[in-house]
Order: structure tokens, then C-alpha cells, then sequence
């Protein structure tokens, strides 16, 4: 790699967290998370060299990598702790879980692809992320047996915050989640759980694939 292109890669990482700084993201920790984790590495092909705009770009399995504003303002509502036991539902490429390798204790990922799962632990492995494991599964029904979880992050819309994701969800935990109805009208919820139930904030307006139940139809051929 010459000089030049070192350079230039320097100036776009610049420009990259001067953008998140502009949108909103004032969290130094997740600041420097989004600065370690090069984005680069997670979008294969004729997308590579976009990988450093901050706008949402296709990837494999008619999924998207969200534009990274929305991944750390995400992030940053998440509050997630040194010692906390993270869920996200919605791996896609992996992008978001490698964020937050950074800033929790053990990060558990689940996505209904199995093709996702693959790329992304290839991806995790070669970047020496070993606290995150990665699972094919039905999101939407979280992880029963790691239960309960410090923090929960869904990278997909429901129409409403899934119950069996509010179950697993420790008291004093926080849940970020796209909700709506169509892909038009959706809202980032912060969920908080309390000892008296549920407090619900809105955040944003935010466009997010559906959250759909079941592995995807070629997991099963």
C-alpha cells in the first residue's frame, strides 16, 4: 500500500468520526470503539470503498449494514458497561457486535442467516474479537439459556418490543428497539427495566429491516 492511499484511508477514518460527532455520538468510549473497529473488513465487494460514508450499504441475504451514526447513536443509548452480558438479534455483518465487543464483557449474537453467521465469525476471528459468539437462531426469541442479559440490541423493527426479549432482559437492564409497523414509520425505543415493570423512551425516527421469526427459507435446504 503506498504512501498516498495510507493517507488517504487516514483522512476518510478522520472524517468518519468527525461525522458521528456531528450526528450526536458524545460517548468517548463508544467514540473510540467506532474508531478501533474498522468498518472496512464488513462490506465485501463492489461496496468496499463506501466504507467509510455514513450511509446504510447492502450485504449478502437482502440485509443492510446500518450507516454508522445509527450504529453508535444506538450504541450509545445502550449504555452498555465493562461487565455487562450483551444480546443483539440481527447480526447481519456483524458490524454492530464487533462494536460492542469493545465496551462489554461477552457479547452473544444471533441471526436467522446462516450465511451471515459464517462471514461474520470469519470476520471476528481475523480481528481477535473472542468474546463474542455468534449463533444461527431465531432472534426474536433471544437466548432462554444465557438469560438474563445486562443489555439487549435489536437491529431490526417489530411492531411492538418482543415479549420474550422483555423477559430476558435483567431488572435495571436497558433494551434498544426499531419499532413500527412498516418500513416508513419506525421509532428507536430505549426500553428500561425497573423493579415495577417497563419504561419506554422514545428516541428517533430510524428505518430498519422487519424482524422476521424462523430461519431464513435456505437454512433448511
Amino acid at each position: 500500500m503506498t504512501q498516498s492511499m495510507d493517507q488517504d484511508i487516514a483522512e476518510r477514518k478522520m472524517q468518519f468520526l468527525f461525522q458521528l460527532r456531528s450526528k450526536g455520538v458524545t460517548d468517548n468510549r463508544v467514540l473510540t470503539a467506532m474508531e478501533k473497529i474498522d468498518r472496512g473488513p464488513f462490506i465485501q465487494g463492489f461496496f468496499a470503498d463506501r466504507a467509510y460514508e455514513d450511509t446504510p450499504l447492502p450485504i449478502p441475504c437482502g440485509q443492510t449494514i446500518s450507516q454508522p451514526s445509527v450504529v453508535a447513536l444506538m450504541t450509545q443509548a445502550l449504555d452498555v458497561q465493562p461487565r455487562d452480558k450483551v444480546l443483539e438479534v440481527g447480526t447481519g455483518s456483524g458490524y454492530q457486535a464487533a462494536i460492542l465487543s469493545q465496551l462489554g464483557r461477552r457479547i452473544y449474537t444471533v441471526e436467522r442467516h446462516r450465511q451471515l453467521i459464517r462471514t461474520a465469525r470469519e470476520i471476528f476471528d481475523a480481528l481477535d474479537l473472542s468474546n463474542i459468539t455468534a449463533i444461527t437462531g431465531d432472534g426474536s426469541f433471544g437466548l432462554p439459556d444465557q438469560a438474563p442479559f445486562d443489555r439487549i440490541i435489536v437491529t431490526a423493527a417489530a411492531e411492538d418490543p418482543p415479549g420474550p426479549l422483555l423477559a430476558q432482559l435483567r431488572i435495571g437492564g436497558i433494551m434498544i428497539v426499531p419499532v413500527g409497523q412498516s418500513d416508513a414509520v419506525q421509532s428507536l425505543i430505549k426500553v428500561t427495566r425497573t423493579e415495577m415493570g417497563f419504561d419506554y423512551d422514545e428516541l428517533r425516527p430510524v428505518r430498519f429491516v422487519p424482524l422476521l421469526e424462523g430461519l431464513a427459507k435456505d437454512e433448511y435446504d
